[in-house]
């Protein structure tokens, strides 16, 4: 059954503390486990935010067309075998969270941290898509000027910002400025604008 006004994708945000050296041991898990999620209906990607500054915690963003397609996988037998071997390697629960369209980008790197405040939000993404857009069509036009003002130039165009943005600037932005967005010190104590 699919549900009315699904957003575009959504992501499962899955956070996990690890115990104190068992972080090879939960690499060669997260290598068993995205290939399984990939031959799932639906499945457009899995990025890890591995920790950083001496830190214990995983962040894996798992994302699918649907919520239908998540919840396939979130209950197929595969996943469930996976995550019976989770306990060994962690200092407490997972924490999950469904995230619709491109919210998970502002996942703070553990639950105890606040999402960042609507503003910086805003500047990174327009940081990402202003020059993306910029200098996309501009790289298109000059390798292949039969593209501009066509219908698939278009279609190329837009792939390719996307792409860039979904692969390459955001989940390097947001790792960079990790400690902006959300500081580790104020833990975020004043309310999020809205």
């Amino acid at each position: 059954m699919d549900y009315p006004h699904q957003p575009e994708h959504v992501t499962l945000v899955i956070t996990h503390r690890l115990l104190a050296g068992k972080q090879p041991e939960y690499e060669q898990w997260l290598e068993k486990v995205m290939p399984q999620a990939a031959l799932f209906d639906g499945h457009l990607g899995v990025n890890i935010l591995r920790p950083v500054h001496g830190e214990q915690t995983y962040t894996v963003l798992i994302r699918f067309d649907t919520l239908d397609n998540l919840y396939r996988w979130i209950n197929s037998t595969q996943r469930h075998a996976l995550i019976a071997e989770l306990p060994a390697m962690l200092c407490g629960p997972e924490h999950i969270e469904l995230r619709p369209g491109a919210a998970f980008w502002f996942t703070p790197p553990t639950p105890e941290r606040k999402a960042p405040k609507k503003w910086k939000q805003f500047l990174i993404t327009l940081a990402v898509i202003y020059p993306s857009t910029n200098l996309v069509p501009w790289f298109w036009g000059t390798v292949l000027p039969a593209a501009k003002g066509t219908l698939w130039g278009h279609f190329l165009n837009d792939a390719s910002v996307v792409a860039l943005v979904v692969f390459m600037w955001m989940p390097v932005v947001t790792r960079l400025l990790a400690n902006w967005l959300a500081p580790r010190g104020k833990q975020n104590l004043e309310s999020n604008d809205e």
